[in-house]
């Protein structure tokens, strides 16, 4: 294949992703879509410039029209997030986490976090960022019928190992953390408190899930691409009033983690901190909404929902599991729903060990719900999830009746100027 045809294979097969999101059912928990307006600023000429620094404060000459842009974008998203402290510049969730390890822990000390195998993400552990920082790692004892640390256990964890910094958060994410108590503890040994809320920063946002900030998080870190719906990125905040800390925070992302960080993407998040100021509590509680109605209607089409003790979730995701623990279930049933046209992911649930052979599935309806989708919409949902994996019916046939619903749901929604959610396809 010559470069022209390999460029011509490597365009079609964009179009060709486009497509196949467009016409299935996308219910991956960390994915989300852009507003027009969105895609406007990150297709832009911003793309490959370089404004080192901070507004007013640069290394290269050119940045007055960025200035404006982050300096807009910097107040817009201390309103969002109600806090003293933003930097937008993290080119995404897990070099906030990067640059707040940097800000907070020195290579050698004790760190405490949920461990991967109970939900924590990936840059908690010492196979990622942690790892990268030289941190010691001790993980929380687990509650396995709540889907979170088990608090009394923790508690004596943080107050024995004494650590530099705790961490809260993860990336499967049912329900708040009961934060404030084990902050308490925390600061109590001299700890600071971080906050991961990369998977329900919008839902924080908009009031619907917890506000660590208040809790006693010392930063919170976060994706702009999940439930808060901009272009792939991340958000340092912090409500300190201390400027030395800003200073701390500021200079771990730049120069300590990013040197060019995106500006077409830092355009984004700022026309999409525009947008969530208008429509964002809206989106935040139909997303919940949604996800417990999925929740409910996937369990009474007869599958196995993890927390129903707890009302299934309360935050955009959704946990099933599909066989013994370790069975690969979970891998099999997210490849059975990608062909008859769900895209899903396999995860580790409770008591699983082996991460590509899972009994479980994580579910999210960030992007469903973009798109219009209601509490109504997700029975049927759940009914294709019961047609694909419980009456195993043919998938080519129920991927043409997802074509057919989704056709229905065409329009991103929730932004100044709806338009389709899957450009550049006509």
């Amino acid at each position: 294949m010559g470069p022209r045809s390999q460029a011509t294979k490597i365009l079609e097969s964009v179009k060709s992703s486009g497509r196949h999101y467009r016409d299935s059912l996308p219910m991956i928990a960390s994915e989300n879509i852009i507003s027009p307006l969105v895609a406007e600023a990150v297709n832009s000429d911003l793309h490959g410039r370089y404004a080192e620094g901070l507004p007013g404060k640069r290394y290269y000459q050119g940045c007055g029209d960025f200035d404006t842009i982050e300096s807009l974008a910097i107040e817009s998203a201390k309103r969002v997030f109600n806090c003293n402290f933003t930097n937008i510049q993290s080119t995404s969730g897990t070099v906030s986490n990067m640059a707040a390890l940097k800000a907070l822990a020195k290579p050698g000390e004790t760190i405490t976090a949920v461990s991967t195998a109970d939900g924590g993400h990936i840059s908690h552990a010492r196979m990622g960022a942690v790892g990268v920082r030289g941190l010691s790692l001790v993980t929380y004892p687990w509650d396995i019928d709540r889907m979170e640390p088990d608090i009394d256990a923790s508690l004596k964890i943080i107050r024995e190992t004494k650590p530099s910094l705790a961490l809260f958060g993860q990336s499967v994410f049912l329900f708040p953390t009961p934060l404030k108590e084990l902050s308490d503890a925390a600061h109590e040994v001299g700890a600071k408190v971080m906050y991961d809320g990369a998977h329900v920063l919008g839902l924080i946002a908009g009031g619907q899930f917890q506000d660590p900030l208040r809790e006693g998080a010392d930063v919170m870190t976060g994706s702009s691409h999940k439930t808060f719906p901009g272009p792939q990125g991340g958000f340092v905040l912090s409500d300190s009033s201390d400027e030395k800390f800003h200073r701390k925070l500021n200079n771990s992302i730049f120069p300590g983690t990013c040197s060019s960080y995106h500006l077409h993407h830092v355009a984004g998040k700022a026309v999409a901190l525009a947008e969530f100021e208008e429509f964002g509590l809206d989106y935040a509680k139909d997303i919940v909404s949604n996800a417990k109605s999925l929740a409910y209607a996937l369990a009474s089409e007869g599958f196995d929902v993890l927390a129903e003790d707890r009302g299934y979730t309360a935050s955009h995701q959704v946990l099933t599991r599909h066989g013994e623990i370790d069975s690969g279930a979970g891998r099999r049933a997210a490849e059975t729903l990608e062909m008859s046209g769900i895209i899903t992911n396999m995860n580790m649930l409770p008591g699983d060990t082996r991460a590509m052979n899972p009994s479980g599935l994580r579910l999210g309806v960030p992007e469903l719900t973009r798109v219009g989708m209601t509490t109504d919409d997700m029975k049927d949902v759940a009914r294709f999830f019961s047609r694909a994996l419980i009456k195993e019916e043919d998938p080519a046939k129920i991927k043409s009746d997802v074509k057919e619903f989704k056709s229905n749901y065409q329009t991103v929604k929730y932004c100044f100027e709806p338009g389709s959610a899957y450009p550049g396809l006509e």
